[in-house]
């Protein structure tokens, strides 16, 4: 099996081309045609943050939103400052704590707004999909409507890949929502949680806050033999901002406890036979043990 020379893609996630003698997913090839610059990204949000004189942190408790609420409150000093965490019933307890302390650390105000999306957890492990996109997508229009009505201009969120090349986008009402992260390595990630009273809460996959997402992984992995995660992690080694060897293990399978099972089947009304029954291959007997 072909695998990109530069990212972490391979003939199961993107096309792979032989350019100059070496392996190149279409995705590495446009990039090398078109180099993302991460000091102007950079430069760029500088200038945006002395503007903002009041937003709110899309917070969830895990370790990216995390450090974008450090940066927004003791790096760019923004006046009025909220975090606010939408609470979508999948949220793991840990992560809930993380998000008290340290709101409470950094002195910023904490609020938690409640909404059950049990309907896109529930579909997404039925088709084996990813549940990520649609989480996000709900979650960014309350944020919106959060902001509108309580008049903040712009959403921080902890994404470290920009739009494009730009580290912002305009939402609808004029709402401007900042990739505080955009272009931060993995490493400079870390460098700032090790200041902060964070625990890590040990969840499956690439994730510090949702107990749905391992599940979904699992699926996954059962229906095409690889993680729905691979593609965004991909970019981030072809950014530079996470090495190919931590992105290998990210990629791994995951082993998802049967707790963590127990807990997301009965959220969610489901159980294991409707997950590994006739969509996917015959369970094996460490699933069965689940």
């Amino acid at each position: 099996m072909l695998k990109c020379s530069l990212c972490v893609n391979d003939e199961r996630t993107s096309k792979i081309d032989i350019v100059n003698g070496r392996p190149l997913c279409r995705e590495c090839q446009v990039y090398l045609e078109h180099p993302i610059d991460k000091e102007k990204v950079r430069q760029e949000l500088d200038e945006l943050m002395k503007d903002v004189d009041k937003a709110i942190v899309a917070y969830s408790g895990g370790k990216d939103s995390v450090v974008a609420l450090y940066m927004a409150k003791e790096v760019y000093k923004i006046p009025e400052l909220k975090a606010v965490m939408i609470d979508h019933g999948l949220m793991a307890g840990e992560a809930i704590e993380n998000a008290k302390r340290i709101a409470e650390y950094l002195g910023v105000p904490f609020k938690v707004l409640r909404h059950d999306y049990s309907d896109i957890f529930r579909n997404a492990l039925l088709k084996g999909q990813s549940p990520c996109r649609a989480c996000s997508k709900r979650t960014m229009e309350k944020l919106r409507k959060y902001a509108l009505r309580n008049g903040y201009g712009y959403i921080i969120t902890g994404h470290e890949l920009p739009f494009g090349h730009h580290p912002y986008r305009l939402m609808s009402g004029g709402i401007i929502q900042i990739r505080l992260l955009s272009m931060m390595t993995e490493e400079e990630r870390f460098e700032i949680l090790r200041k902060l009273p964070f625990e890590f809460p040990g969840l499956p996959g690439y994730t510090t806050n949702c107990l749905v997402l391992g599940p979904a992984l699992q699926l996954y992995w059962e229906k095409h033999g690889h993680s729905f995660e691979h593609r965004r992690i991909a970019a981030l080694v072809r950014y530079g901002l996470m090495s190919r060897e931590r992105a290998e293990e990210e990629l791994q399978k995951p082993d998802v406890p049967g707790e963590q099972w127990r807990v997301v089947l009965e959220k969610l009304g489901l159980d294991k036979t409707e997950l590994f029954g006739r969509r996917f291959k015959k369970p094996t007997a460490e699933k069965k043990a689940w």
